[in-house]
């Protein structure tokens, strides 16, 4: 990604928001031809020059120093992750001399620890989002129609950035679509700025800018926080609506993959959902304990083998099928909103 492009865009972005009055500037009500702010005004906020700042933000400086950068978070009002996201652009790193691709895998001792978590949904991932592995409840809560099997598969991985703006099904799948997009695309932006040399991340940057226009809207907007907990609406197909809290823990190995992990209020009706989520799942979901078992598979990328489920069978995936026998969509959800 071009660093100094996604600089002046995100500067012009922070600018357009802020009022003269806002930051207790004198406006004479003169028709102003641009929202918010003009360079000139937040220049002097900054205690910078005006041509200074028109090179920084027509890319043409790339080198400007903490206390500049410091300036300008404090004029625009930054938050801490939006002042992060001005370092990593305004400072790129350099450039590093690209190693071959190697195919992303999931650690055997991460992959036996989200197995091992009875109740809680778990998903491995990497930084760029594409799956590596989850658990039996983890597949069934956000993606029951796909093929369990694909984080095996490191070709077609599920990707979940790309799972939320091109797959119905899981936009169906969040009660608040739009709210689940914003955090979506704030994270990928902090994640873009961070990682600007990454070529398979700004190819999916560049498929969803084509094929989603919800994408491209929230994308040029420039939304930047790093969203790793809080609550999301579900309303599942199998089991109706249910709140859940999830948090994002990072593994402490340089590998930047994270385990994703929800959780519901003890004794709500979101709770007694996701039990029975997990009885869905448990009788359409064998988990392999160890990967050595499959070691074509190990070897292209996963540390995880999936038989037995509708989906493996099928390739229709839970969602489309009753994983166990004599209970409907209709009785679960019933007996989780009573």
């Amino acid at each position: 990604m071009d660093a100094p492009a996604e600089l002046g865009e995100f500067l012009r972005t922070r600018r357009a928001l802020l009022r003269p009055e806002d930051v207790g500037l004198v406006s004479y009500g003169a028709r102003r031809r641009v929202p918010g702010l003009r360079r000139e005004e937040l220049a002097q906020l900054a205690g910078v020059s005006a041509a200074y700042y028109t090179r920084l933000e027509q890319g043409q400086s790339t080198n400007a120093s903490e206390g500049v950068l410091d300036a300008l978070a404090r004029a625009l009002r930054l938050s801490d992750d939006e002042h992060t996201h001005l370092r990593n652009l305004a400072r790129p790193g350099p450039a590093r001399r690209r190693s071959p691709e190697r195919t992303e895998c999931a650690r055997p001792g991460t992959v036996q620890l989200i197995a091992a978590m009875d109740g809680v949904p778990g998903i491995v991932m990497d930084r760029r989002y594409d799956v590596l592995a989850w658990n039996a409840l983890g597949h069934t809560l956000i993606a029951g129609h796909l093929d369990p099997r694909g984080p095996g598969q490191p070709a077609g991985r599920p990707n979940l950035q790309r799972m939320l703006f091109l797959d119905p099904h899981t936009r169906e799948l969040y009660a608040c679509w739009e709210e689940e997009a914003r955090r979506a695309v704030a994270s990928l932006r902090l994640l873009a700025g961070r990682c600007a040399d990454d070529r398979r991340l700004a190819e999916l940057v560049g498929e969803l800018l084509m094929k989603s226009a919800d994408f491209a809207a929230l994308w040029s907007s420039h939304p930047v926080r790093n969203c790793t907990s809080g609550v999301k609406s579900f309303h599942h197909p199998m089991v109706g609506p249910m709140e859940l809290s999830f948090e994002t823990l990072e593994m402490a190995d340089q590998s930047d993959h994270r385990v994703l992990m929800y959780s519901a209020e003890p004794g709500s009706p979101s709770e007694a959902g996701l039990r029975l989520l997990g009885e869905v799942a448990a009788g359409g979901f064998v988990h392999a304990q160890s990967p050595s078992h499959d070691r074509g598979r190990a070897q292209a990328g996963s540390g995880t083998r999936f038989a037995g489920s509708v989906g493996a069978t099928t390739g229709s995936g839970m969602w489309r099928g009753s994983s166990r026998a004599g209970t409907s969509a209709n009785a679960i959800r019933a007996t989780a909103q009573a």
